[in-house]
């Protein structure tokens, strides 16, 4: 399978997202109760936000999922 060729921008994007979804399952993963953490923390999601427009894919999730999944197909 060819790899995909990202721009500096374009793999901070991908970064930032991966972050998020393992922020988002960790939380989910963890123990139920009152000591469970905000599902995304503010932080972490603004990194992403910010990532995706530098790379210049806000609102265009189509590309930005291709560049995902060409850069990293087999993320569980």
């Amino acid at each position: 399978m060819p790899t995909a060729v990202l721009t500096d921008r374009e793999r901070t994007a991908v970064q930032a997202y991966l972050r998020l979804l393992h922020t988002v399952r960790a939380a989910f993963d963890g123990p139920p109760g009152k000591g469970r953490p905000t599902v995304v923390p503010p932080a972490v999601l603004a990194e992403a936000e910010q990532a995706l427009a530098a790379a210049g894919l806000t609102g265009n999730e189509e590309a930005f999922f291709r560049l995902l999944t060409s850069w990293c197909p087999a993320e569980p």
